[in-house]
């Protein structure tokens, strides 16, 4: 079991919560996920560690509520206890030697996970430049944890309604093409998204690590649910991962992979919402 210690709304959709899991917190570093069950029926799915406090014991996970289990973990409070909750999974994000410059990129809720990235990489005494994009101004999320933990931040909406107008791809081809001379960058969200980013980067040959977390089921690389093509050759995001060299990885297969499961998600919210219904009209009676 573990217990939920606090719980924050980001924005509408994104939800913060901070818990209890001092093992976990002894020995995780960036780039590494848990796996969480919520109860004995629920399925497990994989979260990338936001944060994480040594001394406190705890590790704050960040998440978007779409599926089933998401709007679940949603309804949490502080107080209540998560059935499974197992980590840290995965390798993590390791820097070669040489480089100095850093650009890291978020897209939307992967702005969760590439905070702990340029934060964790700041504080090592990089210099770490941020790329935040949002749809619109409504979904910000971090904008001050990621002013304290960069040497430059840049926020981008599609709709322009806050910071730049444009999408990071364009933000972060302008900060090239004017002289910024990164020797990594580091592309965190949708898929789609950092694909473009690593068309972005590969004709001025910069090193790009992407972060995959597709669907992923024991963590410990037994199921193979998790299975990407990387330079032609099957990886397990779960152990081989879930940084690879984004110039490699087969994003039309991943993206075609990821859509799979689509129309059993939405059934699964479906009858969630219907027993809860028929729960709520027995309870009137």
């Amino acid at each position: 079991m573990a217990k939920v210690l606090r719980k924050a709304e980001l924005n509408s959709s994104v939800t913060l919560l901070e818990v209890e899991a001092a093992k976990i917190a002894k020995k995780a570093l960036p780039g590494q996920f848990i796996i969480l069950r919520i109860d004995e029926e629920g399925e497990r799915i994989p979260l990338t560690i936001a944060d994480y406090d040594r001394e406190k014991g705890s590790i704050t996970i960040i998440f978007q509520k779409v599926g089933l289990t998401t709007m679940l973990l949603g309804d949490l409070n502080a107080g209540d206890e998560i059935k499974d909750f197992v980590g840290p999974l995965g390798c993590p994000t390791h820097i070669e030697e040489g480089v100095k410059r850093i650009c890291v990129v978020g897209g939307g809720v992967g702005c969760a996970i590439a905070y702990p990235q340029a934060k964790y990489l700041h504080q090592a005494g990089y210099e770490v430049d941020v790329i935040a994009g949002f749809r619109s101004r409504d979904i910000v999320i971090l904008e001050d944890e990621f002013k304290a933990a960069c040497t430059h931040f840049y926020l981008t909406t599609d709709d322009g309604t806050y910071g730049e107008k444009g999408f990071v791809t364009d933000k972060l081809k302008g900060l090239i093409e004017a002289g910024n001379n990164y020797d990594l960058v580091i592309a965190i969200g949708p898929i789609p998204m950092m694909k473009f980013v690593c068309r972005t980067t590969e004709p001025f040959g910069i090193h790009t690590l992407v972060s995959l977390n597709p669907i992923m089921v024991d963590g410990t690389g037994m199921c193979g649910g998790c299975r990407v093509t990387v330079g032609g050759e099957m990886k397990f995001a779960c152990v081989d991962g879930p940084d690879f060299d984004g110039h490699k990885v087969d994003f039309d297969e991943l993206m075609n992979r990821n859509s799979l499961y689509r129309e059993h998600e939405a059934a699964a919210k479906e009858n969630h919402a219907c027993r809860l219904e028929t729960l709520g009209k027995q309870l009137i009676q």
